[in-house]
């Protein structure tokens, strides 16, 4: 135990930055930078998917129901291959390490956040919409200002458990040498030589932290989404109660 400590206070830089500032970022503030980035990019295109994937124009749901079904159909791996060899072909030039990884986790997470993002469309119930074309909205302003921004709020505790997954997918950039965490830990271990359990444990505690608390963040949002929801829920029975009390003969 005493060794984690050592460890650690030898060590927490390059675990924390990796070489930076006289080399590239690394270490934990890179896997969260590149987490949060793929989550906020892919994320809009994400909403695209969704948005076409319930959509009634068929050269819309065709394309969108092929992408989502195929990237969840195959190994995270072997998009990040795909990515490392295909886009410097496809631009003529290399891309750094942190670019492809990014990539992929943007073009792997549309899939899954889309599927999400329709679920939350989808669980709302019909009369939203129906209301809104009776107030003479068409279908895209209706998905605009009515639908949406109900279903993403609703999404909220999905988002951050899939925000969990992608800082776990990040590992995976270590085959490409991507300066992350794992990386970083992998580095401090080849200076170590001796200390494999120490090191490796400190970086599944780090990933644990880190996980279990953005857990405990979306059960929270959870917990408050059902609060919020019942409280509306008990002033409509309510606002609708208050009418029939009013028509009701009062005995004299």
């Amino acid at each position: 135990m005493f060794d984690v400590f050592t460890i650690l206070r030898g060590n927490w830089e390059l675990l924390l930055i990796g070489q930076y500032p006289s080399g590239p970022m690394g270490g934990l503030v890179n896997t969260l930078v590149l987490s949060a980035l793929a989550l906020v990019i892919a994320f809009p295109l994400s909403i695209l998917l969704a948005m076409a994937r319930i959509s009634p124009f068929r050269a819309l749901r065709y394309p969108a129901f092929v992408w989502v079904y195929v990237l969840r159909g195959i190994p995270l791996l072997l998009v990040i291959f795909w990515t490392y060899f295909l886009v410097p072909v496809l631009i003529g030039h290399n891309i750094s390490a942190f670019t492809t990884m990014l990539c992929t986790l943007v073009i792997y997470q549309s899939a899954y956040l889309s599927e999400i993002v329709r679920g939350g469309i989808q669980a709302l119930p019909t009369g939203q919409y129906e209301a809104s074309r009776a107030l003479g909205m068409g279908y895209w302003r209706a998905m605009s200002y009515v639908i949406l921004p109900q279903a993403l709020y609703n999404t909220l505790p999905s988002l951050i458990s899939q925000f969990v997954s992608i800082i776990k997918e990040t590992t995976l950039g270590y085959i490409i040498n991507l300066q992350e965490l794992t990386f970083s830990a992998n580095q401090v271990n080849n200076q170590l030589l001796t200390k494999p359990f120490q090191v490796y444990f400190i970086l599944a505690i780090s990933y644990f932290c880190i996980c279990y608390s953005l857990t405990r963040l979306a059960g929270a949002v959870e917990h408050r989404i059902e609060r919020k929801r019942q409280g509306d829920n008990g002033r409509a029975s309510a606002a609708k109660a208050i009418p029939e009390l009013a028509s009701t003969d009062l005995p004299r």
